[in-house]
């Protein structure tokens, strides 16, 4: 607690992160290849968070999954299907290929207001149904008020929890409104206990966006410079085209180096990029996700 409260601000000085980004952002364009595509579809999880989902959106997803070897010989399958709790069990029925994680979302997802007894319940339930990766949010109420031991004591017990199961963090940058904050709430998570630190919810605007991704990055390897511990880093929210992926994917590479260059440490929240990303990798339209 005490390396936290010391070391929570850091001011960002007008112009640092965006000239960061630029510089990043024009190097992505070398790697526009099947390398590099290859390995932003081996991170994606496979995402589907909509009101109107039910167990043959979750059957699809996971039979989809399961054939990926067979229709795309080669190629590496995602990294995990991410659903919410009722679709847990129909996804792990029918996910008949190993190395692929099952993702939920819990604890009051999207917005995380509601009792704590819940979410420990919810994510609970949620690992004793299959999950084996849980994706959380911040409660932004308590941080943006600026009760930061009360944001540390929720992600702490809801770490708890979920046990050896994977804890994602979402910050929800774009409530957050400054670097700053960004920077202080991936600390608060870190330091609670996240496995991972994830941009947004996909469900608010602004989401990902590359210069909330470069501060979060920065604050991972600050944070495993002082504790020799990696935390892995999320986007998600609104990445859909190559040129995109491939902006996050030279933030990780330039700012945290080819270690995190993994799905054990990056992951990207995505439905439509996987098949851009297919189409990419195979010159020609393809419609398979």
């Amino acid at each position: 607690m005490k390396w936290l409260l010391g070391n929570i601000d850091r001011e960002f000085p007008d112009g640092e992160v965006e000239n960061a980004v630029a510089d990043i952002v024009e190097k992505s364009k070398e790697l526009n290849n099947l390398e590099w595509y290859e390995l932003a579809l081996s991170c994606i999880d496979l995402t589907t968070l909509n009101s109107t989902d039910n167990h043959f959106q979750g059957e699809k997803f996971a039979l989809k999954v399961s054939r990926f070897p067979d229709e795309f010989p080669g190629l590496p399958n995602v990294a995990a299907i991410c659903v919410y709790p009722t679709l847990i069990e129909t996804v792990k029925k029918n996910l008949k290929i190993p190395g692929v994680n099952l993702a939920s979302v819990c604890a009051g997802f999207p917005s995380s207001q509601t009792f704590m007894d819940v979410k420990v319940l919810e994510i609970k339930m949620a690992i004793d149904k299959g999950a084996t990766e849980i994706d959380i949010v911040m409660n932004l109420g308590n941080f943006l008020a600026g009760d930061y031991p009360a944001v540390i004591q929720e992600i702490s017990l809801l770490k708890r929890a979920c046990g050896d199961v994977h804890l994602k963090v979402i910050l929800e940058t774009g409530a957050l409104k400054s670097y700053t904050n960004i920077w202080k709430a991936s600390v608060l998570a870190m330091q609670s206990g996240a496995d991972f630190i994830k941009t947004s919810t996909g469900k608010s605007e602004p989401a990902a966006t590359p210069e909330a991704a470069w501060v979060m990055c920065c604050a991972i390897k600050n944070y495993y410079e002082k504790t020799d511990k990696k935390v892995g880093f999320k986007a998600a929210g609104g990445i859909v085209e190559t040129s995109d992926v491939l902006k996050y994917v030279a933030i990780v590479k330039e700012v945290l180096g080819d270690e995190w260059l993994n799905n054990k440490l990056f992951r990207i929240g995505a439905s439509r990029l996987s098949n851009n990303l297919l189409t990419s990798i195979k010159g020609e339209s393809v419609v398979y996700f």
